[in-house]
């Protein structure tokens, strides 16, 4: 059995996902903490709950989901983990910034692991299954745990929307044939943990997702 604990960070209010089981060993996925405070949040349930954290997951690398980065490798010595494409297409979080009128004084953090589709993220007894869901992003990533039912959708597939495609690399007919082809077929009942606003099901989106 594993655990969400779930924080929703900065200005777009991005949905940071703690993610353990009864091991101790946790991952975390899209850090999106931008300040002291948001940084004492994860910092404080991790302690308190003495986790070992294992993997920092990104779903993509748009600026609301990798404001904590260097947070994490500061404090936990662990670079994020992405695609491929995300990092070779995106422009920088400094000049993602700027495009939204912000001045951050946040480093990037180079990404040492490429993850794809496919793939598996182990930690403790659990694991999270790679989906490939471009569209949102170039490289888009969605992280899937069979065994709970659980699907961290990033900015692919909210409760009653998806994700926006006018970004870089961005389209919507890819967005929507990987929805359809990686997610809508996982079973009705799984649990879908989105990049931001709140919890769904696959059942609840196939029915009255009106983007679908």
């Amino acid at each position: 059995m594993i655990t969400v604990k779930s924080f929703s960070f900065n200005y777009f209010s991005v949905n940071t996902y703690i993610v353990h089981d009864n091991t101790g060993e946790a991952v975390i996925i899209d850090c999106g903490c931008i300040n002291q405070q948001e940084e004492e949040i994860v910092r404080n349930y991790i302690a308190q709950n003495n986790l070992t954290l294992k993997h920092n997951l990104c779903t993509h690398l748009h600026l609301d989901h990798i404001l904590g980065n260097a947070f994490i490798h500061k404090t936990y010595k662990l670079s994020p983990e992405a695609h491929k494409s995300e990092a070779s297409i995106l422009p920088s979080v400094k000049e993602q910034a700027r495009m939204f009128g912000l001045t951050l004084r946040i480093a990037s953090v180079p990404i040492k692991r490429f993850i794809t589709g496919g793939g598996i993220i182990a930690f403790g007894n659990s694991e999270l299954a790679i989906l490939s869901v471009p569209g949102h992003s170039p490289g888009g990533l969605a992280f899937y745990n069979k065994e709970n039912g659980y699907l961290f959708s990033g900015d692919t597939l909210f409760a009653g929307s998806i994700g926006r495609t006018d970004l870089w690399g961005g389209s919507t007919e890819v967005l929507t044939a990987a929805i359809t082809d990686k997610l809508l077929t996982l079973p009705d009942d799984t649990i879908v943990y989105p990049g931001h606003g709140p919890e769904t099901t696959i059942y609840a989106e196939k029915i009255h997702n009106p983007y679908l």
